[in-house]
C-alpha cells in the first residue's frame, strides 16, 4: 500500500467528524456520552496541526480551529472542563492553543493557555514534587501524566511564562530515578509515592509491568521537549533521559514487524500481542530524536520499521475504507472501586482491543509525519 493512502484516510476521518462528535474517539463513542474537553480528542487534533504543517493541506487546519474554537470562550474559559478533577489527563489539549494563538490572533487561546496553566499551580503533588496524576490517584505519578502535562509546560515556559524550565526537568528526573529498572531500562507504568494503592509494591511503590502505551506515551512527551525545549541546561538534563530510553527500548522490538508488544518484556507469552499506539509513539519517537540529532540515524530506520510494520499487519482496507487496529482501548491503575486494573499482565492483556481511536491514530498520524520529513534518497 502506498503511505498516500494515509492522507486520504486522515482526510475520511476529519469529513465524517463534527466537533461534537469525533469518530476517533471510540470511548465517547461507546459510553454514548457528547463531546467535552479531553486527551483523546486533544492527542487528535495535535497529529492533525501537525498534518496541516508538513502537507500544506488547509483542511487538517480548519477542522483543528473549529474543534477548539467551539470549546474555548472569548474569556479564556473552556467548555466542560473541570477543574476540581485535577486532571493530568484535561491539561493535554491545552497544548495546541499555542499553535492556534500563532496562526489566528485570537486573544482567547492564550487567555485559556493562562487559564490553563494556573489550573497546573494548583494541581496536587507527591511528597518528591511531582504532579498526582488525578485527584482520585492521590499521591500517584503515571507516566501517561508527563505527556499530557510537561509539553504544555514547557510551551507556555516557551511563549508565555518566563522560561523557567526547572520544575518540567525536576519532576522528569524524578521519574527517571524512581520508575526505571535498572535490569531492563523500561519504566514501570505507576509510582504511589504513600504506597497505599492496592496495585503497588509496598517498599519501591512502583506498578508491577511496562505496559507499552505508557512508555510510549513517556517516550512522545521527552521527544517533544527535546524540540520545545531551547538548547541550555534543561535541555542537556534530559536528553540523557531520552537517548537512554530508546537505545533500551530497542531492544524488544519485534524482528519481523519492528513494533512492540503490549505488556513490553513479555513477548511470546500466550494472549500478548503486538500494539499499535504504543508502537506508533515509540517510532515517532525515534524518528523524531534522529531528526533532531539527538540519535544516530539507524533510529530513524528503525523507526520507519515500525512504522511499516503497523502499515502492513494494522492498516487495512474494509468496505473500501481504510481502519487501523490493533489498538488497546483504555488501561489504567485502579481506583480502589475497581480492582480489576491491578497492573498486572492479565490485566493489560484483557482491555478491549478497537480500531480507529485516536489514542492509535494520533501517534500514527504524528509518525507518519515523521516520516515525510524524512531525507528523500538519491
Amino acid at each position: 500500500m502506498q503511505y498516500e493512502a494515509i492522507d486520504r484516510y486522515v482526510l475520511s476521518l476529519i469529513q465524517r467528524s463534527t466537533p461534537e462528535k469525533t469518530v476517533w474517539n471510540v470511548e465517547k463513542l461507546r459510553q454514548g456520552k457528547p463531546a467535552d474537553w479531553n486527551y483523546i480528542d486533544g492527542c487528535m487534533v495535535t497529529a492533525l496541526l501537525s498534518m496541516a504543517e508538513i502537507s500544506g493541506d488547509r483542511r487538517y487546519f480548519d477542522f483543528a480551529e473549529s474543534f477548539i474554537d467551539s470549546f474555548v470562550a472569548a474569556d479564556g474559559t473552556i467548555r466542560t472542563y473541570q477543574g476540581d478533577k485535577h486532571s493530568l489527563d484535561d491539561i493535554n489539549e491545552g497544548r495546541v492553543l499555542f499553535p492556534l494563538y500563532e496562526k489566528t490572533g485570537k486573544e482567547k487561546y492564550k487567555k485559556a493557555a493562562e487559564f490553563l496553566h494556573s489550573q497546573l499551580l494548583a494541581q496536587p503533588r507527591t511528597q518528591e514534587g511531582n504532579f498526582w496524576h488525578k485527584q482520585i490517584y492521590p499521591n500517584q505519578v503515571w507516566l501517561d501524566g508527563i505527556y499530557m502535562a510537561q509539553p504544555f509546560s514547557a510551551l507556555y515556559e516557551k511563549h508565555i511564562g518566563a522560561g523557567d524550565y526547572g520544575d518540567i526537568v525536576s519532576q522528569i528526573q524524578n521519574v527517571r530515578l524512581r520508575m526505571r529498572d535498572e535490569a531492563t531500562g523500561l519504566y514501570y507504568h505507576g509510582y504511589d509515592a504513600s504506597r497505599a494503592a492496592f496495585w503497588c509494591d509496598k517498599e519501591t511503590g512502583l506498578s508491577r509491568s511496562f505496559w507499552l502505551r505508557a512508555i510510549g506515551w513517556f517516550s512522545v512527551a521527552l521527544a517533544d521537549l527535546m524540540e520545545i525545549l531551547p538548547p541550555g541546561p534543561a535541555r542537556d538534563g534530559l536528553s540523557p533521559i531520552f537517548v537512554q530510553l530508546m537505545q533500551d527500548v530497542a531492544r524488544f522490538a519485534d524482528e519481523k514487524t519492528g513494533m512492540y508488544y503490549q505488556v513490553v518484556d513479555q513477548g511470546g507469552r500466550p494472549g500478548n500481542y503486538l500494539e499499535s499506539s504504543g508502537s506508533s509513539m515509540l517510532a515517532y519517537a525515534m524518528l523524531k530524536g534522529a531528526r533532531l540529532g539527538l540519535l544516530p540515524k539507524a533510529y530513524a530506520a528503525l523507526g520507519q520499521k515500525t512504522f511499516d510494520g503497523i502499515v502492513s499487519t494494522r492498516l487495512q482496507f474494509s468496505e473500501d475504507e481504510l481502519n487501523l487496529g490493533g489498538i488497546c482501548l483504555v488501561a489504567g491503575l485502579g481506583p480502589e472501586n475497581n480492582p480489576r486494573r491491578d497492573g498486572t499482565f492479565d490485566y493489560y492483556i484483557s482491555e478491549p482491543v478497537v480500531k480507529n481511536d485516536a489514542k492509535g491514530v494520533a501517534p500514527f498520524v504524528l509518525c507518519y509525519t515523521e516520516i515525510k520529513r524524512l531525507p528523500a534518497e538519491g
